[in-house]
């Protein structure tokens, strides 16, 4: 991914030894991205966060104003590494749509899979954060939009009939693999259903890809 949400980075704990403004966030963003996305947000405070990075509580506030501010910066990072994974996806077929769809979700179930995933983070806060109001639940609707809004444009260029519906169709498949894979297990058969869910649902809304697969 490119770093993936399953491949967490591993913190820096030098404790002692003073580190630059740029050097001490980002240890500060790998200790919060491991912490916040292995046991949540609100079970974590400022006082783990800076433990685990190796750094001191004023390099945290020097970096960053409040814990919201560091969950809001945690969840940019992640967005990024989202969005870079999913044009990963649709790289591998350039010219091909309704295979770049396939893809997405293939390498979303693979990564899905492994031991440590703990699902998406951004699903994740949502349930945290109950205010839409919230910095945080302001990041989840950034990354949900881009989400939808690629699913849109891929599924018009594969020449779906209706590219919304089907665009929504594979946007509820994904938050599906995201659930199931916290609840039936890594590599269970409803993980695995999903690539072949996401085929029925692009062969029945594009009467091209239709066509090419009757073929």
């Amino acid at each position: 991914m490119t770093r993936t949400i399953s491949d967490q980075p591993k913190s820096h704990a030098r404790r002692g030894i003073r580190t630059d403004g740029a050097t001490a966030q980002e240890q500060l963003l790998d200790a919060a991205q491991e912490l916040f996305y292995r046991d949540g947000i609100r079970a974590i405070g400022v006082d783990a966060v800076v433990e685990r990075a190796g750094v001191n509580k004023m390099s945290l506030y020097r970096q960053f104003a409040s814990k919201d501010e560091l969950v809001v910066a945690y969840l940019e990072r992640m967005d990024e590494g989202f969005r870079r994974r999913f044009e990963a996806s649709v790289a591998k077929h350039p010219g091909e749509p309704a295979k770049q769809l396939v893809q997405a979700i293939e390498d979303l179930v693979k990564r899905a899979s492994s031991p440590d995933y703990r699902g998406c983070p951004f699903v994740n806060i949502a349930c945290e954060f109950g205010d839409p109001a919230h910095p945080a639940r302001q990041s989840v609707e950034r990354n949900k939009s881009y989400l939808m809004t690629r699913l849109v444009e891929i599924s018009t260029a594969a020449g779906a009939d209706n590219p919304v519906e089907l665009a929504e169709s594979l946007a509820l498949l994904v938050d599906g693999i995201y659930a199931t894979s916290q609840t039936y297990g890594p590599g269970s058969g409803p993980l695995l259903a999903a690539p072949r869910i996401a085929r029925t649902l692009i062969a029945a809304a594009c009467p091209v890809h239709r066509k090419q697969e009757g073929s």
